[in-house]
């Protein structure tokens, strides 16, 4: 039998969340410098700029290059979130605050399962581990928010050279553990970077889907809870000792 020795996990829509709306964050930020904006305007600016904005990856940039690529990536997005809004003469100012707002844990919050699914398979001995389209920041937000030291590794695609749905971040993760695909699961609240990123490289992918809101929940193993992960892990171990 192939078993599971590991579970990584997606960070943000996944183990942890915004406290409040991004929209929501940007306008009251940006009324503090001089920029009235509706939420509505900013939240579809916001979805708008970040599916059409390049991977979060700098392949090939040296570790100390990355925390500046990694602020310059945010800065163009918001800039075009803000673009068709008219002049916002301190957006500088304003995107130096933003950005070092969400680097506070206060500004995100674990969701209600996230603490006893990681609880639960820390009992059961598996090696739990990150795997995420972030930067940085996301470092401290797990330690501000109380789960860093579940995991091992945390794996960043600006660190990583590659980000979701490319294979080479979850074989950048694997070899950190020294494990096969076959012995991992990745869970995440993404189909396109999650399930079809990690199904290519050879991990057994699980959509967490808490609004049953998938277009495609037959495609994929799926949970509308964190707490149910062990008992995926139990059905997937059965499965495989029957074929064995």
């Amino acid at each position: 039998m192939t078993r599971i020795e590991a579970v990584f996990f997606d960070a943000a829509g996944t183990l942890i969340a915004v406290n409040g709306s991004v929209g929501g964050i940007y306008a009251r930020l940006a009324q503090a410098h001089g920029k009235t904006v509706a939420v509505a305007d900013l939240e579809a600016g916001f979805g708008r700029a970040f599916a059409a904005a390049p991977p979060m990856a700098f392949p090939g940039a040296a570790v100390g290059e990355i925390p500046a690529l990694e602020k310059q990536w945010w800065r163009d997005l918001v800039r075009q979130v803000f673009s068709p809004l008219g002049p916002f003469p301190a957006f500088d100012a304003y995107f130096d605050e933003l950005y070092d707002f969400f680097a506070q844990p206060r500004a995100w919050r674990l969701y209600p399962d996230t603490r006893p699914a990681l609880e639960a398979l820390h009992v059961r001995g598996i090696r739990l581990g990150v795997i995420s389209n972030f930067d940085s920041r996301l470092f401290g937000l797990l330690d501000g928010l109380g789960i860093a030291r579940f995991f091992d590794p945390t794996v960043i695609s600006t660190r990583a050279g590659a980000a979701k749905p490319d294979t080479a971040i979850f074989s950048h993760a694997l070899a950190r553990h020294g494990l096969a695909a076959e012995h991992a699961v990745h869970v995440g609240d993404s189909y396109e970077m999650d399930i079809l990123g990690a199904r290519a490289a050879g991990l057994q992918p699980v959509l967490i889907d808490r609004r049953a809101k998938s277009s495609r929940p037959g495609a994929c193993l799926s949970v509308s809870d964190l707490v149910h992960i062990p008992a995926v892990l139990d059905r997937l171990e059965a499965a495989r000792s029957g074929r064995s």
